[in-house]
């Protein structure tokens, strides 16, 4: 029973199930992964869950979160997932295998709307993340309660911390007496295809200060080492947002491997403690199992550039590969020589990844600290150009675009192969009007970076307001999958589609889009952004309560957001109540750009009220008032 003004709680069951290596299937084959995902479900997961009498709460591409009144229940569904899993993956190359891995805890839940929320979700997702693939984690309170009652048994993993969940949880596995299941574990041999035999995988090296505030310093430490050897033209190196889907899961070598293709693991960890650093650092042979290489480095924080070049030649050293002297010069040559700028440089960058204008701001400010420091660190000049021109998409006023040019001109005086300049510099000119010039500042930076999430979201966005859909949806399509957590590009995607005709790629999207904006909204519920995107993707679902609600919650959380009102404007269109949505864009017009004009053009979402006096007038008033050389 719910009472007015009090939350519904709840003691409930909550299994949590992720796909194994979802983004190297995705990235090997998007259409036959996401049909078998379908068919899965369809024919499978659904039916089972059924009738264990689970309820679905949440479906997304890779992941599911289902509801059991009964903790026995949904220990049986899961194991009879499992092993139907494996049943219907025989066969199958190992590469287009769907394999699971599921948590199962019994814990109080926040109810609102259908959706659950609070540690219970969290602990039975953690718990997921512990999981062998094809296995089941569970919870200590799980394994008391079922007890015998089913012929299942439970080994013991111990106490675990996991991730802001206080106190620890005791863990358990379960056996099923099946040898299928314990051999499908960990892959016996690596399988690596012809041409990636010289190819690593970074892991996020682990935090072992004790502060989690200084995660941004050992993401950073990865970060660096990753584009060090991305230098390396002979060797294939896995992205940073690949493997970052594996910070804080346990470390299996031949299993991370095998999913990522790759014949190279290296791992370590970071210890910052004052004006000390420790680095930790081993390479392991997947395919033997073998540490090729480990030291440990115990020095004064000053030598960290000396630490990564000096890992980085370990790891060339150990596979034999044979430097080109623009290698070698291009890993020696480091960003900066002030440790202290740079520690406000991966400050910065770890803020600017929110994408919330409070956020962007404080990621102004560490770079602007960092650049006073040292007045040669173009990687710094860059990142406060990204942010000014984030900040000015929607905020104008707030950051001239002389002040953006300048700071990616100075960055690309000192590194004119900084892709990031250059696609700040793109878009900073397509605000101007500057078409051509902005279209080839973008594709420079893609040159440089293909993997450069902005530079595929910018590109995409400047074809999109070209009216080139068809175009613009390789780049959303490349930017999605390189951040796993991005819901901008799925919400551009959806409307590529809808402009295009083609209903099933949309609504694929919109899928997609609105799973993504939920895990964005729990993870930070002040933030209006994944809320009117999610409500953009619900009003091209069909679902016109739930896009209203959460328009309603972006308002609310931010009712000065111009990005809001507009997606806002974007959802009543959509709807049919095409007076809100003209009320809405009276507000937006007159704060947007000759770069939003065209936006306004081509945005499918508006076309209900494309003919209506109102937005004629309004569009003509800013193609009077923004022209460019106005």
């Amino acid at each position: 029973m719910k009472i007015e003004g009090l939350l519904e709680r709840r003691l409930t069951a909550i299994l949590a199930a992720d796909v194994v290596g979802y983004s190297r299937l995705m990235g090997t084959d998007e259409a036959g992964t996401l049909a078998a995902m379908k068919r899965h479900r369809r024919e499978f997961l659904e039916p089972k869950i059924a009738n264990h009498k689970g309820r679905v709460v949440k479906l997304a591409g890779d992941s599911m979160l289902v509801e059991f009144s009964s903790v026995v229940n949904a220990v049986a569904c899961a194991a009879e997932i499992q092993r139907g899993m494996l049943a219907r993956n025989e066969g199958l190359p190992r590469g287009r295998r769907i394999e699971l891995r599921i948590g199962v805890h019994l814990g109080d839940v926040i109810v609102e709307d259908g959706d659950i929320f609070g540690d219970g979700v969290n602990v039975a997702a953690r718990l997921e993340g512990l999981a062998d693939p094809s296995g089941i984690a569970v919870s200590a309170s799980v394994r008391d309660h079922v007890g015998s009652r089913l012929d299942l048994g439970f080994v013991d993993k111990g106490e675990h911390a996991l991730k802001n969940i206080a106190p620890s949880v005791r863990v358990y596995t379960i056996s099923f007496g099946d040898a299928a299941v314990q051999k499908s574990a960990e892959p016996a041999t690596v399988t690596v295809e012809p041409g990636y035999e010289l190819s690593v995988a970074v892991l996020p090296f682990t935090n072992m200060s004790h502060d989690p505030e200084q995660e941004y310093f050992s993401d950073g430490i990865t970060e660096d080492i990753i584009t060090d050897l991305s230098k390396i033209s002979r060797l294939h190196v896995v992205a940073r947002n690949t493997v970052f889907t594996y910070k804080g899961k346990p470390v299996k070598v031949k299993q991370i491997a095998q999913e990522l293709g790759v014949r190279f693991i290296l791992e370590g960890s970071v210890r910052k403690v004052g004006e000390r650093v420790r680095i930790t650092g081993q390479l392991i042979d997947a395919q033997t199992g073998g540490h090729l290489w480990a030291d440990r480095y115990d020095r004064e924080l000053t030598d960290i550039f000396m630490i990564q070049d000096e890992i980085t030649h370990a790891i060339v050293d150990q596979l034999r590969i044979k430097l080109l002297p623009e290698e070698k010069k291009a890993i020696e040559s480091d960003p900066t020589t002030s440790v202290e700028a740079y520690t406000y440089y991966l400050r910065g960058r770890q803020f600017s990844r929110t994408w919330t204008r409070p956020y962007l701001l404080l990621a102004r400010r560490m770079f602007m600290k960092a650049v006073e420091l040292d007045p040669n660190y173009a990687r710094a000049y860059a990142g406060i150009a990204e942010c000014e021109c984030a900040i000015r998409d929607w905020h104008e006023k707030e950051f001239p675009l002389e002040s953006i040019l300048d700071m990616s001109a100075r960055a690309l005086a000192l590194d004119p192969n900084l892709a990031e300049a250059h696609a700040s510099r793109g878009l900073a000119l397509n605000h101007e009007g500057q078409t051509e010039e902005a279209g080839r500042e973008f594709r420079q930076a893609l040159a440089l970076d293909p993997s450069l999430y902005e530079a595929n979201l910018y590109y995409g966005r400047f074809l999109f307001a070209l009216g080139r859909f068809q175009e613009a949806v390789e780049f959303f399509q490349r930017a999605a999958e390189i951040r796993p957590d991005d819901y901008f590009s799925p919400i551009h995607l959806m409307g590529c589609y809808f402009s295009l005709g083609m209903e099933t790629e949309r609504q694929r999207w919109a899928r997609v889009g609105i799973a993504r904006a939920e895990r964005a909204l729990e993870r930070h519920p002040e933030n209006a952004s994944p809320a009117h995107r999610g409500a953009l993707a619900l009003a091209h679902m069909g679902e016109p309560e739930r896009a209203k609600e959460w328009v309603a919650r972006a308002l609310a959380i931010d009712p000065d957001d111009v990005v809001a009102q507009y997606n806002a404007a974007c959802v009543y269109s959509l709807l049919g109540e095409g007076e809100r949505a003209l009320d809405l864009l009276e507000t937006v017009v007159p704060q947007s750009s000759y770069y939003h004009l065209l936006w306004f053009k081509q945005d499918s979402d508006l076309d209900a009220i494309r003919d209506h006096p109102r937005f004629r007038a309004l569009l003509d008033a800013l193609e009077d008032d923004q022209s460019p050389g106005c």
